[in-house]
């Protein structure tokens, strides 16, 4: 717990930017505020005690720990300015050094709140910024076995939970504290035997709330994860919606939202219930003790042990005292939410991150010669291989082609070649020397992916195209479009490149989808191609334009895998692969294969071939 605490303000830094200045403002704060109270003193005794003319001070009077320096000094103050005391005038400057204080004491304390709210934004802002680079870095196997809605929940409800554990520290350990000192120094300068009596009240309230406090930890990070458990639910249901209605799943859904919603509901309440009953059980006690300080206090003022004026002045100040003990208490409930939320997000700080280059990796310049699989193994889990001991190459311009029963380990293998995962065995290599030897920005570089799943953004047509190339040009955009006989359909829509195209694309047809993927391949041009089931969701006249625009982006020098489910899509490759069970059954081209009358040929024969 002690260690999540500390690594939330490692976020905070420099800590002493903020820490120095709010200290500051909040002892003058608290001094101020003391002094507020102390102007009570004097103003009760110009109204009450009428007859009784202060005596003139001539000299600035020492300081001395009681309640009397203040008139002393006000006195001398009064005396500077005017020769013979008036009553009128003495109250009108006794209620203008009363807002003169109250003034500065609520200027530091807007000075300290700007001060840790401040800290409190830049936190979350490094911090957001941490955890969205932790997850654009995270090995692609990290999304498999996580909940898209809970990541999201991570990232923007925990860490603002987390705020509590920054600004409410503050108010613990600087601002309260100096409140409770500046009121203890008023309480003993009017008199330190009711003071003691008084302040053996305060354990009792603390520990009373510190009871309640103590139990809020484990109910503060259940309700986080069950609002992760519901903002996961809600994101999987907008983006499978079709999906739900189609099966007529609504019924289903609801019910299970609704249930992981009662269940945060009924964890919210249960924390709300004991943070409530903190402030209403402070307040009572600190009534209470009131009640019995006033018994005790009033005996003194009999006994003429102690003046009026600085009893009610003692009482006000000590009405004030329990409001400072009331938060520290009441803010530790919000520091264990804080916590608990910060022990969520800290499982994607410190998750494994994609695989890192070595320190002296090389810049990868381009292919020259080829591309070599030698006796490559790769399990997801450590147990089954779904690769098992597969070795090829693929020469500079030559397309690839990977074919095979579903499940048999194509896109596995071709998501080795950009380095989402390493081999668990064997070696890829470029040019003789290893992937891994490659520094991976530089690899990727010149590498493009289309695959069946196409990835758009809810942005502008342009902006999707251009996202492989940076600084692309209108006109280079449009050839690229042209390329992926993309740019007719794109020049009926409303504004052209400048349509915005919906969530994934959602206001595109597949095949406009797909052309749009193959329209940012093109713009980047790369050496090395990677096309994953690119037409097999696709209608046909779909494919057919598809199927065209591909062939364009094979054309030329271009080194190209190609895995297909569609086998007419493939019959030009240089070389077909057939993959299965994570073995190469057969190689050789689309002739020999059929020749061979193997696997290959049974594929063929279930699917109409042109």
């Amino acid at each position: 717990m002690f260690k999540t605490y500390l690594r939330l303000f490692s976020f905070a830094h420099p800590l002493s930017r903020y820490t120095v200045p709010y200290s500051i403002c909040s002892v003058l704060y608290a001094i101020f505020n003391a002094l507020t109270f102390g102007m009570i003193v004097p103003i009760l005794d110009t109204i009450f005690k009428d007859g009784i003319v202060p005596q003139p001070i001539e000299t600035l009077p020492p300081v001395e720990m009681d309640m009397q320096y203040i008139t002393k000094l006000f006195n001398y103050l009064y005396f500077r300015l005017f020769e013979t005391f008036d009553q009128q005038k003495y109250l009108i400057m006794l209620a203008g050094a009363t807002i003169c204080v109250s003034l500065l004491s609520n200027l530091f304390r807007y000075l300290g709140s700007w001060t840790a709210e401040t800290m409190r934004t830049r936190t979350l802002q490094r911090m957001r910024d941490e955890m969205f680079s932790r997850v654009v870095e995270m090995n692609v196997g990290y999304f498999s076995d996580q909940r898209k809605g809970d990541i999201i929940s991570k990232i923007t409800s925990d860490v603002n939970v987390v705020q509590f554990c920054i600004t409410n520290t503050l108010q613990v350990v600087f601002r309260e504290p100096s409140l409770i000192i500046g009121y203890l120094v008023m309480m003993f300068s009017i008199s330190w035997q009711l003071s003691i009596f008084s302040i053996l009240f305060l354990p009792i309230v603390a520990l009373l709330i510190g009871s309640i406090v103590k139990r809020l930890r484990h109910p503060a990070r259940t309700s986080q994860k069950r609002l992760g458990e519901m903002v996961a639910t809600l994101e999987e249901s907008l983006s499978g919606i079709k999906v739900i209605k189609s099966y007529n799943a609504a019924r289903y859904i609801k019910q299970k939202y609704y249930d992981i919603n009662a269940d945060f509901s009924r964890l919210t309440l249960s924390m709300a219930r004991r943070q409530q009953l903190a402030s209403p059980m402070s307040e009572f006690l600190g009534i209470a003790a009131v009640g019995v300080v006033l018994v005790f206090g009033g005996s003194l003022v009999m006994n003429d042990s102690l003046v009026a004026s600085e009893f009610l002045t003692f009482i006000a100040i000590f009405s004030q005292i329990t409001r400072p003990v009331r938060t520290i208490l009441d803010q530790f409930a919000n520091i264990n939410q804080g916590i608990a939320a910060g022990e969520r997000i800290f499982t994607i700080v410190d998750a494994q991150s994609e695989i890192q280059d070595k320190t002296d990796a090389i810049e990868l310049t381009g292919l020259k010669d080829k591309i070599e699989f030698r006796d490559v193994h790769f399990s997801y889990d450590g147990t089954r291989e779904v690769i098992n001991g597969i070795s090829f190459e693929i020469k500079r311009g030559q397309t690839v082609a990977l074919v095979g029963p579903s499940g048999g380990g194509k896109s596995t293998l071709s998501e080795l070649l950009p380095r989402f995962y390493d081999p668990t065995a064997g070696d890829i290599l470029i040019d003789g020397i290893s992937l891994r030897d490659y520094k991976q920005e530089s690899l990727r570089a010149h590498m493009s992916v289309v695959s069946q799943d196409t990835v758009l953004f809810n942005d502008t047509i342009a902006a999707n195209i251009a996202m492989g190339k940076p600084g692309a040009t209108p006109e280079e955009i449009a050839a690229a479009a042209r390329i992926a006989n993309a740019d007719t359909f794109i020049n009926e829509c409303p504004d052209g490149y400048a349509t915005g195209i919906g969530d994934h694309g959602s206001k595109l047809s597949g095949g406009q989808r797909q052309r749009l993927s193959i329209a940012r391949a093109v713009l980047k041009n790369p050496e090395i191609l990677i096309l994953d089931e690119a037409t097999s969701a696709l209608d046909t006249e779909s494919e057919k334009l598809v199927q065209d625009a591909l062939n364009k982006l094979l054309a030329g020098n271009r080194t190209s895998v190609v895995i297909a489910h569609r086998l007419s899509t493939i019959y030009n490759a240089d070389r077909i692969i057939v993959i299965d069970h994570g073995k190469i059954a057969e190689e050789g081209t689309h002739a020999e294969l059929l020749a061979k009358n193997g696997i290959y040929a049974k594929l063929i024969e279930m699917q109409s071939f042109d």
